[in-house]
């Protein structure tokens, strides 16, 4: 059991990423590569912290995919370090989400996703070693849901050592697919217009 001043801090830092999700998606700063650059400006050399916090918070609470961040990093700091930027918030963020799953269960996970995904990817959780390869080869790619996956894996018996060399392993081409993927795609349809 979790001595008082663990379940007080815990809370806390809850209510206090759930009002930078509100405050961030009323201001428009995860879904604008304008708005983003508009609040990080501010932070000057601390804008790549705050970066990598939005990204944490964006796989903790998804409210939008994730390839929109993963672009503005790569727009704002550059291939090289937005990728770094973008591959350690997701890490970071994946391994909340587990641990988040792991200590709340399927109550949590369904409030953070549809419950018509959880039943889509959930018929896995009761198959072990099938999860386990099923959840390696999708955080892969970068068209799998890997907030809702991760999530998934914190409800399999699945160790935190496993999970996070999968998700350490797996993350870099994924990341750097969706972000190089984006980008290209950006600047083609930007040429066009």
């Amino acid at each position: 059991m979790k001595p008082g001043w663990m379940k007080a801090a815990t809370a806390l830092g809850l209510a206090g990423a759930a009002a930078f999700m509100v405050y961030g998606w009323r201001s428009g700063i995860f879904s604008s590569r304008e708005a983003m650059e508009a609040f990080l400006e501010p932070f000057g050399p601390g804008a790549p912290v705050m970066f990598i916090l939005i990204q944490i918070i964006q796989v903790v609470i998804p409210i939008l995919p994730g390839g929109i961040s993963c672009l503005g990093g790569v727009v704002l700091f550059g291939p090289v370090w937005g990728f770094i930027y973008n591959y350690a918030g997701i890490c970071v963020g994946s391994l909340l989400a587990f641990l988040l799953a792991r200590q709340y269960g399927r109550p949590l996970v369904e409030s953070m996703v549809s419950r018509s995904a959880c039943e889509k990817y959930g018929r896995w959780l009761d198959n072990g070693k099938k999860f386990d390869r099923f959840f390696a080869a999708a955080i892969f790619f970068p068209v799998a849901p890997d907030d809702l996956l991760c999530y998934l894996a914190g409800l399999t018996k699945m160790s935190v050592k496993k999970f996070t060399a999968i998700i350490v392993l797996g993350k870099p081409a994924s990341i750097a697919l969706y972000s190089m993927g984006l980008m290209l795609v950006t600047r083609t349809v930007g040429r066009l217009l």
